[in-house]
C-alpha cells in the first residue's frame, strides 16, 4: 500500500458553477508526499489563486509565431517577459483556448505562460513540406524542447493534460534538467505500445471507439472531412466532459484550430502510431526505447485526476501510477471532465502555482 496524509476524496463542481480552488479548501482532495527528494520551488507559501468563474475570458491578447525546430509554432504569451515560465499543453481534440482562463491566472501571479499549438493545430506549421507528418510520442516533446529553446527558457514549469500530459511526463522523465515542475492531468501517460497490444477491459475498449476508428481508412476519410472532423469532435467533447455545459461559441473558437493542413495527418499517424498500426522515424528510436521502460519522474508533480472523464481509471486515486512519480508529490481529484483547465480553471492554475512552491 502507498503511505499517504489523507486519501482522495472528490469534490463536486456544479455544471456552470466557478472553479474551486485546490489550496486546502473544503470538499477538494489532496493526498501529499513527500516523495525521495525535493526541488525547491518559490520559497514560502504559495499565494491563493482568486476564483474566477470558467468561461470568464475567450480569446488571447494576441498571437506570436517563432521557428523552431522543424516547425513554426503559434503560441499565446501572457505575463513578464522575465517571469518564471510555464509551458501549458493542449490535448485531443483541443487547443491553445483550454488554457485561456489559466493563463491570465498565472499571468497575474507573476508568470511567463506561453500555451503553444502542437504540430498540426492551429498556426503552427511544418517549415518543409518534406518532412514527415510524425505524431509518436517523442517528436511532440522534442517540440517543445525546441520551443523552449528558441524562446530562451532554460527551465520551464510544464502543464498539461491528454497529450499535453504525455508530452509533459516525457519531458520531465528524459529532460528533467528542462522541467522545474509538472502538473500532469490523468497522471502517468507514457505509451507502453507493446502493452497497447493487449486487450483491456469491453467497456474501456468501448471508451476508446475513436482510436480504433482512426485505424480505418473510414476514419481518416472522416477526420479529412471538414463537416465530419467538426461532428466528430464535437461529439468527443460531449461524452467526454459530460457535466460541462458550454456553449457552441466556445467549441468553434477551438474547431477552428482543425482547419490545420496537417491536421487529420497528424491526428491519425498519432493513434496508429500508438496501436502499433503506423511506423516512427528510426532517429528517434533511441527516446522511444527510453520511454518503453517506463522511466521514473523525480521533478515536483501534482497528478489530478477528473473524476467525470471516462477515461479516469477508478477509484481516481492516483494509486495505479504513484509509483512512477519518485520526487516532491501530490493528487488531487475533481468532479470535472476531460478538459480539465478549462472546466477548473482556477483549480488548475492553483495547481502550477503549488507545485511551484514545493
Amino acid at each position: 500500500m502507498i503511505n499517504r496524509r489523507s486519501f482522495t476524496k472528490a469534490v463536486g463542481l456544479g455544471t456552470g458553477a466557478a472553479a474551486v480552488s485546490l489550496a486546502g479548501l473544503g470538499g477538494v482532495s489532496g493526498a501529499a508526499d513527500s516523495g525521495h527528494g525535493h526541488s525547491g520551488g518559490h520559497s514560502g507559501e504559495a499565494p491563493i489563486v482568486p476564483t474566477i468563474t470558467p468561461g470568464t475570458h475567450t480569446s488571447f491578447p494576441g498571437l506570436k509565431q517563432i521557428k523552431a525546430g522543424l516547425l513554426n509554432v503559434g503560441y499565446a504569451e501572457l505575463g513578464p517577459k522575465h517571469g518564471p515560465a510555464v509551458i501549458c499543453l493542449h490535448g485531443w481534440p483541443y487547443d491553445i483556448h483550454s488554457y485561456v482562463d489559466v493563463a491570465p491566472l498565472l499571468a497575474d501571479q507573476g508568470y511567463r505562460v506561453i500555451v503553444p499549438y502542437l504540430r498540426g493545430h492551429g498556426t503552427t506549421r511544418f517549415l518543409s513540406s518534406r518532412t514527415f507528418r510524425n505524431a509518436q510520442q517523442s517528436v511532440i516533446a522534442l517540440d517543445i524542447i525546441a520551443l523552449m529553446d528558441a524562446l530562451r527558457i532554460d527551465k520551464a514549469v510544464i502543464a498539461g493534460f491528454d497529450w499535453g500530459s504525455r508530452t509533459g511526463d516525457i519531458l520531465a522523465a528524459l529532460w528533467p534538467e528542462r522541467v522545474k515542475a509538472l502538473v500532469s492531468v490523468s497522471g502517468y501517460l507514457i505509451t507502453n505500445r507493446m502493452a497497447q497490444l493487449e486487450p483491456i477491459s469491453p467497456a474501456a475498449e468501448h471508451t476508446w471507439w475513436y482510436q480504433y476508428y482512426f485505424a480505418t481508412e473510414r476514419g481518416k476519410k472522416a477526420m479529412e472531412r471538414k463537416d465530419l472532423r467538426h461532428d466528430l469532435t464535437r461529439l468527443v467533447w460531449d461524452l467526454v466532459s459530460p457535466t460541462w455545459n458550454f456553449d457552441d461559441a466556445t467549441f468553434e473558437r477551438t474547431a477552428a484550430a482543425f482547419e490545420n493542413p496537417d491536421y487529420a495527418a497528424i491526428v491519425i499517424h498519432n493513434y496508429r502510431w500508438r496501436l502499433g498500426l503506423a511506423e516512427g522515424e528510426r532517429k528517434y528510436d533511441r527516446y522511444e526505447d527510453k520511454l518503453a521502460a517506463g522511466p521514473a519522474i523525480g521533478v515536483p508533480t501534482i497528478t489530478i485526476d477528473p473524476l467525470l472523464d471516462p477515461f479516469t481509471a477508478q477509484p481516481g486515486d492516483g494509486s495505479g501510477y504513484r509509483n512512477k512519480f519518485t520526487g516532491r508529490y501530490e493528487h488531487r481529484a475533481l468532479n470535472i471532465g476531460h478538459n480539465l483547465p478549462q472546466e477548473a480553471p482556477t483549480a488548475f492554475a492553483q495547481a502550477v502555482v503549488d507545485v511551484d512552491h514545493f
